[in-house]
């Protein structure tokens, strides 16, 4: 028997969430499928837990308009739900005199999307304030911090159920084609299921491509190649050696062997990248090796044995090794042309900080 439904947002992760609370807020019936048995178990359980300022992304690009925006937006959420973060600020730094040229260029850059909260720094106020920190010159981005990621999406579930949604663990989709009547999908699952809804969001991350090519109609041009890299974390022993988040100039794939830190104080460093073909998630310990020759740059009182394997995400990206970074893609009927379809392609960092304002995006055009 087929269930008709308004609106069904394939993917649990915080922006599926964030969409599909959008939606219920303007009075719209959402069904929130997500393949795993728990929300954002994958891409959004395995990350920094940062909220970015918006500094290093081209200008105009969806990344740096939806990364200022979104911090505004999650900042105002976590204050008035009271979900625990902190603005703790970060620094990026310059090793050497070849590296501040490139902090000019993040200046430039961040100026251009919008944020201006940027300070230089003097190697003598770098040494009063993180004396353990070396560097010739750094930026503080005081708008920087970290949040409970869980928090927040345990929240943007319990907006969406307490607005009349619902959200369906152990659902994969497993397939979504275009009718007279609407979008139709087919659920598998414990209790499998057909639906027919009027709007589709596809915010399957990993698998958002996957749940793309199951369009019949939808053109394979549409459909951007997807890439993995994945990133290790490796957790310090001992104590937290900066009372901030500590950021290398920006790299090709990453940002580096970064100094982050969770709100329980366990300092962090990572992610590194490494381009991969499948999905695994153990952290090779030898990797390590690499991880204190780059911290060492800017901590060089790192101690011998004080790395310990952590966790490891892996990105969905739309750029191949090589190449520069892509952009988000939010791609509505105005891209591929089936009515009520809308895919999200490559959210990757920042779309824990954006998820709000890509929420915003969304709704507005189904």
């Amino acid at each position: 028997m087929t269930q008709a439904v308004d609106a069904v947002v394939i993917g649990a992760g915080v922006v599926g969430l964030a969409v599909a609370r959008a939606l219920a807020l303007q009075g719209r019936e959402v069904v929130v499928l997500e393949a795993l048995d728990a929300i954002g178990s994958v891409t959004s359980a395995r990350n920094s837990e940062v909220i970015h300022a918006g500094v290093y992304y081209p200008k105009g690009s969806l990344k740096g308009l939806l990364c200022v925006r979104g911090k505004e937006l999650l900042y105002d959420y976590l204050v008035t739900r009271q979900i625990e973060h902190r603005r703790c600020g970060k620094w990026i730094v310059a090793t050497d005199d070849s590296e501040v040229a490139m902090l000019q260029r993040v200046v430039e850059q961040a100026a251009a999307n919008g944020c201006r909260e940027l300070d230089w720094l003097t190697p003598e106020q770098v040494r009063e304030q993180e004396p353990a920190l070396r560097c010739v010159a750094a930026l503080s981005s005081p708008t920087t911090g970290i949040v409970d990621s869980h928090g927040f999406m345990l929240s943007l579930r319990g907006e969406i159920e307490a607005h009349g949604g619902w959200v369906a663990l152990n659902s994969p989709v497993q397939s979504l084609e275009p009718t007279s009547g609407g979008l139709l999908l087919q659920v598998g699952g414990v209790d499998p299921m057909v639906l027919m809804a009027r709007t589709v969001v596809n915010a399957a991350g990993h698998d958002a491509q996957q749940i793309a090519r199951s369009v019949p109609g939808l053109e394979p041009s549409c459909i951007p190649r997807g890439y993995l890299c994945k990133g290790s974390y490796f957790s310090l022993s001992g104590a937290a050696p900066f009372s901030r988040l500590i950021y290398p100039v920006p790299g090709a794939a990453s940002l580096g062997c970064h100094y982050t830190v969770d709100l329980g104080g366990q300092g962090r460093f990572g992610p590194d990248a490494e381009w991969v073909d499948d999905i695994d998630y153990a952290v090779n310990p030898e990797r390590a090796v690499g991880f204190y020759e780059q911290i060492r740059r800017y901590w060089p009182g790192l101690p011998d044995g004080s790395l310990q394997p952590a966790y490891a995400g892996v990105r969905p990206k739309l750029q191949a090794p090589g190449e520069p970074a892509h952009d988000f893609r939010i791609d509505g009927s105005d891209v591929h042309g089936i009515t009520g379809l809308v895919n999200l392609f490559g959210i990757e960092s920042p779309g824990l900080t954006s998820s709000l304002a890509i929420a915003e995006v969304v709704s507005a055009k189904v």
